[in-house]
């Protein structure tokens, strides 16, 4: 045995190991019984209500935000906009089970199921929910979410459904950690918060749009 190893070991002798078992018992109960922080009285809301104040929050940050009635009108909704902004009918979506059963040729759009590229301009993705406190949404990253759909289109789209939207970041934790539980032990490895369009005050303390990533934001929110 060399020196190292024989440290090693000394070390390994001297740790006083805790039951394991016991510990994982005790963080699975205190993730199941965390406590609630003091919610703001703008969120007690019914459901209505909170759908109604993110989208008065999204637009403040200049976001742009649609109802429809059902998932099938999405690429119509898509193609819309697109035309509205003189924008071609193309996009990267994101291999999402939601997206991809979608009948995008017959709204003549051209898509490309990947992660998005530099040429993107456009670029589509499901969130994990969204927060009517602050108008934000949550992505947890994956292969049917990935991070770089948050950043590189300049033109971000977002697929919402009306039931993914919650009241404040403790909701939004909840579905993750159900998300979590539900797929395999691990969370996912990187939790984007996005609220609106992006921006900076760096240069002279002018406000700048699109500097760090997409200038446009627009959210479908699809009734369900």
């Amino acid at each position: 045995m060399s020196a190292r190893e024989t440290i090693l070991a000394r070390v390994r002798a001297s740790r006083t190991r805790p039951d394991e078992a016991a510990a994982k018992r005790a963080v699975d109960e205190r993730l199941a019984g965390h406590a609630r922080h003091l919610l703001p009285a703008r969120i007690a809301l019914d459901h209505a209500g909170l759908v109604a104040l993110f989208a008065e929050k999204a637009g403040a940050v200049d976001a742009t935000l649609e109802t429809i009635d059902d998932e099938t009108d999405v690429p119509a909704a898509v193609a819309r906009y697109l035309r509205g902004r003189n924008l071609p009918a193309e996009a990267a979506i994101a291999a999402h089970p939601d997206l991809d059963r979608l009948d995008w040729q017959a709204s003549t759009m051209t898509v490309a199921r990947r992660a998005p590229e530099g040429a993107d301009r456009v670029g589509i993705n499901r969130p994990l929910c969204a927060v009517a406190e602050t108008g934000t949404l949550v992505f947890a990253s994956g292969p049917q979410s990935p991070a770089t759909m948050n950043f590189l289109p300049e033109t971000h789209i977002v697929v919402l459904r009306a039931s993914e939207i919650v009241g404040g970041y403790e909701d939004a934790w909840d579905r993750l950690r159900a998300a979590g539980r539900g797929q395999g032990p691990a969370l996912p490895r990187t939790l984007n918060l996005v609220t609106g369009t992006s921006r900076t005050g760096d240069i002279e303390q002018i406000l700048q749009l699109g500097v760090h990533g997409p200038k446009f934001m627009h959210i479908l929110v699809v009734k369900d």
